[in-house]
């Protein structure tokens, strides 16, 4: 992996060079292994959290880690284009708007002790965009390359929180043309529900059961990308214990091994499609 700034990583993608890299102030990761016409993101997958805010935060790090996407990457980290974020969404969250990617409490509780300096703003919102000019690179360069994208928005939520039965996954599709896809989120919703995870782990797949795919990485690449379609893929943290923080391996493993077949399954579909 190499460490890059913005405009090389841009640079190579702009000439179809094969790459794996970090970025200069190491906020988020992209593998390119060869362009291929389907994208894995994991942009909550991040923990990291600037020194500088450590002593104005009001959350735990354990707090912070329930509220994130632990081990999102690692279950799509064989794909041939995987880009994920570093940083942790309580620092600046990739999948919001800039106007409120910087949270001022979060699931209802303050988050700063006082208010962070607009210089510790602007430092987070410098790293949102720079992601986004990325993601306006690879999305171009893939629909142009292939006219039609699909890109694997990869989530997890807290299960336990909710007091009735949840799906094992949920897909959100609020706000993707579903008269043109919404049987591509049908299908990709029935081989998800027909995995097997060790111990007879039940699965279940919905659709807008627990969230709707009102998240900006999705609202973002379906405004400038009419032929990419996001499919917002949220997995319950059945992979761990979220009220102590364990992961189970063995499980994101059992995940990442079924998805390596299911994917490409669903990418070849949606490219044969007319």
């Amino acid at each position: 992996m190499r460490r890059l700034a913005v405009h090389s990583i841009i640079d190579l993608i702009a000439k179809e060079e094969r790459f794996e890299a970090v970025s200069e102030d190491y906020s988020f990761t992209l593998k390119i292994e060869h362009y291929a016409p389907y994208v894995c993101g994991a942009v909550h997958d991040g923990h990291q959290f600037r020194h500088s805010l450590w002593e104005h935060c009001l959350h735990t790090e354990y707090e912070r880690w329930y509220e994130e996407d632990p081990c999102t990457k690692q279950m799509v980290q064989s794909h041939p284009i995987v880009i994920a974020g570093c940083d942790s969404r309580f620092e600046y969250d990739l999948n919001r708007p800039p106007e409120t990617a910087i949270y001022s409490d979060a699931w209802g509780k303050q988050l700063w002790k006082t208010p962070i300096s607009d210089f510790e703003k602007e430092l987070s919102l410098e790293k949102h965009r720079n992601f986004y000019k990325v993601v306006q690179a690879l999305l171009g360069k893939l629909e142009e390359k292939y006219q039609k994208v699909l890109v694997f928005d990869m989530h997890s939520y807290n299960w336990k929180r909710w007091d009735r039965a949840v799906p094992s996954w949920n897909l959100g599709t609020k706000n993707i043309d579903n008269s043109r896809f919404g049987r591509f989120a049908q299908e990709w919703a029935a081989k998800l529900g027909n995995l097997a995870l060790p111990y007879g782990l039940p699965q279940t797949a919905l659709i807008n059961d627990t969230f709707q795919g009102n998240g900006y990485f999705l609202k973002y690449i379906t405004k400038n990308f009419p032929n990419t379609l996001v499919l917002a893929t949220e997995i319950a943290k059945i992979y761990c214990d979220e009220l102590t923080g364990i992961s189970y391996p063995e499980v994101v493993m059992a995940v990442e091994q079924q998805l390596k077949d299911l994917i490409p399954l669903q990418s070849k579909a949606f490219q044969q499609s007319k």
